[in-house]
């Protein structure tokens, strides 16, 4: 019998849905299917690759609805939030149809001979290793280049949204992309590996700084090419000239988009002691004006954690920093009930022996770090 994974709703810990871990002669014939697939799309002219495109991004608009709520059940993004994820994915279409035929021109270099130039010619089978939470984007921003430019594709997403995976090769499917140009491989981390392994020409992956290195080992023995995108811990720098009632909007913004589970959000917030109490009182009245509850509804601007072992994280963060004198300005506490809430947060008095800062806070808290001027916040955000 197959090993199974079962999507989760976050907001209610109720399951979703039960997938059947693929296997590894399955993953080895969906890569021949994309061998044999790349050597007819490579050849199509590129203004008709472009025409697919483009009639994908129609495809997105005419089903964001649809869409986002896969996303909103398997992930807990708020709707609007969700909505606005699959609009992205369309532009996504319409910008690389529209430019494509510029960014692969041939570039002259000159040279000692008559003619140089560099040729962009696709490279063949492309894995995509991808995230949880931007689940229909982060698979896009990858697929829709590549694609444009001659390569097929092969999905492994992220085990919490298999079903988005899942309409994602149908909406492939449903522009007319010709047959394995775009496939999915449902699993769990070895099957990301066992893609690695087989017969592909690079791999894209976004995600955990130890998935990373895994796949970065794996792919370097057979020379494969590939692009990490990892965790951070973005400074949100605030000087004293400042707009603060705009600044502590943005700020609260940047933190909390996605329940503040976005690798490129803000994370840390380095404020010159000078503002630092006027900023922090707006940070505080923003983030408490917020909207915390039920994702589906379109009131709503935090949703849950994505799961609750990513909450037992943050709580941990948390909680390490009131154990060293941190201060907790708002929020600061699980919420008790159905699904995984965590009420957004605000930390002062903050320590560089915290976990807070030392670690990547993948969820609704922001630490602030005060310092003494402009000179001082680069240091600290370096």
């Amino acid at each position: 019998m197959k090993d199974q994974i079962e999507t989760i709703n976050p907001a209610t810990g109720e399951e979703i849905n039960s997938y059947s871990v693929m296997q590894t002669e399955e993953i080895k014939a969906i890569t021949n299917y994309g061998r044999s697939a790349f050597t007819k799309w490579r050849s199509v002219d590129l203004s008709e690759r472009a025409l697919y495109m483009r009639k994908l991004g129609r495809i997105m608009r005419r089903n964001k609805d649809q869409y986002a709520k896969i996303i909103t059940e398997e992930m807990g993004k708020p709707i609007r939030q969700s909505i606005a994820e699959i609009e992205k994915c369309a532009w996504v279409c319409d910008y690389y149809s529209e430019h494509a035929e510029t960014f692969l021109r041939d570039e002259l270099v000159p040279t000692e001979f008559r003619k140089s130039f560099v040729s962009f010619e696709p490279l063949g089978v492309i894995a995509g290793i991808m995230p949880w939470n931007f689940p229909f984007w982060q698979a896009m921003r990858f697929a829709v280049p590549a694609l444009t430019a001659g390569n097929v594709e092969i999905l492994k997403h992220s085990s919490v949204c298999l079903g988005s995976a899942i309409k994602l090769e149908e909406a492939f499917m449903e522009a007319g992309f010709p047959e394995n140009v775009f496939q999915t491989v449902i699993g769990n981390p070895t099957v990301g590996e066992t893609l690695v392994r087989s017969k592909i020409d690079a791999v894209s992956v976004t995600g955990s700084i130890s998935t990373g290195k895994r796949i970065a080992e794996l792919a370097s023995k057979d020379l494969k090419k590939f692009v990490l995108e990892l965790g951070g811990s973005d400074p949100f720098i605030v000087l004293d000239d400042a707009d603060l009632n705009q600044t502590a909007y943005m700020a609260t913004q940047s933190r909390l988009l996605n329940t503040g589970q976005s690798c490129i959000a803000a994370k840390r917030f380095i404020v010159v002691k000078e503002i630092a109490d006027k900023f922090t009182k707006l940070f505080v009245e923003n983030t408490e004006a917020e909207l915390m509850g039920d994702p589906m509804d379109p009131k709503t601007t935090v949703g849950p954690l994505v799961r609750d072992s990513q909450r037992q994280t943050l709580s941990s963060q948390v909680q390490d920093a009131k154990r060293k004198e941190g201060k907790i300005l708002t929020g600061g506490n699980s919420v008790e009930g159905e699904g995984y809430f965590f009420e957004p947060t605000i930390v002062s008095n903050v320590r560089h022996n915290m976990k807070i800062v030392q670690e990547e806070v993948f969820g609704p808290a922001a630490p602030i770090i005060v310092v003494n001027g402009e000179e001082e916040a680069v240091t600290e955000a370096n």
